[in-house]
């Protein structure tokens, strides 16, 4: 007996589920508990990672917030390719942190497809003396800094941590951080962040 032919609807259905179970199981989360999180049945989820049924826009909000993903990101096409090149000249200049850091040359480049989650690596050139103490980052996920050339000064919540060329710290990102370089060169600064659910 030949199977049905699946229609894009159901194609569209069977992605987004498959991505569900993966950033689901990624974080550790049973169906029951994801469900929690999200306000939304477990028997919608298992039906969802099964590619079947007809998810509404809200259950799909709801669960890329419990996921702590774009919602975007549960929406890539079933056959995209995860292991796309980015070359070069092909780089997503991130937007400025503020004002000031575009006036004192900061350069964020993302090195990852836009689309690819739980990883971001971006490659961060920053002027000598550059500091962003007056915005502090604060967000979910974990974070892996390693420089390149220069130095950089990683502040922590209350420690203060000085990373030379080729040294890397890691650390949670729930906690008020900021970097600034000391030096009187630009430093170089390549940094991972895979986010996490609370």
């Amino acid at each position: 007996m030949s199977e049905t032919p699946r229609t894009g609807f159901d194609r569209e259905v069977r992605a987004i589920g498959g991505r569900i179970r993966q950033l689901r199981k990624r974080l550790g989360l049973t169906v029951e508990q994801l469900a929690a999180r999200a306000g939304v049945s477990a028997g919608m989820i298992s039906q969802l990672e099964r590619g079947i049924g007809n998810p509404a826009l809200e259950s799909l909000a709801r669960l890329s917030q419990a996921l702590s993903v774009p919602i975007a990101s549960l929406m890539l096409a079933a056959d995209e390719d995860e292991r796309r090149v980015v070359r070069v000249d092909e780089r997503r200049v991130l937007e400025p942190l503020d004002p000031e850091s575009e006036q004192a040359g900061l350069v964020r480049e993302l090195l990852t497809p836009g689309s690819i989650v739980p990883l971001q690596m971006i490659r961060t050139v920053m002027p000598a003396g550059f500091t962003n103490e007056a915005r502090p980052f604060r967000h979910l996920g974990v974070e892996c800094v390693v420089v390149l050339e220069g130095s950089l000064d990683v502040h922590h919540g209350r420690e203060t941590v000085r990373l030379e060329k080729g040294d890397a710290m890691t650390y949670r990102c729930e906690e008020a951080h900021w970097w600034a370089n000391p030096g009187d060169v630009e430093a170089v600064v390549l940094g991972a962040v895979t986010p996490q659910a609370p």
